[in-house]
């Protein structure tokens, strides 16, 4: 039963419905049923994509790092006095 995002064609007014199965959709401003479906991106939040970006983050981080102990080296290296 997903939720709905719909535009009236009568008095330019934009809301969100629940819909359960076959109900008709009315405006809830004028009640008019001339609507407009919109298209609307999900929210999504989910575990896995947490865990996706977190392992990414960390993949990064690791190589970060590995360039920071590489340029300190060379440094090291060339300022040995």
């Amino acid at each position: 039963m997903p939720i709905y995002e719909y535009l009236c064609k009568s008095c330019e007014t934009n809301f969100e419905l629940f819909v359960r199965g076959e109900m008709t959709v009315t405006c809830p401003s004028c009640e008019a049923t001339e609507l407009e479906k919109l298209i609307s991106s999900p929210s999504v939040h989910s575990t896995s994509r947490k865990a996706m970006s977190m392992k990414a983050a960390k993949k990064r981080d690791v190589a970060q790092g590995k360039d920071r102990m590489n340029e300190q080296r060379k440094y090291e290296l060339a300022h040995n006095d």
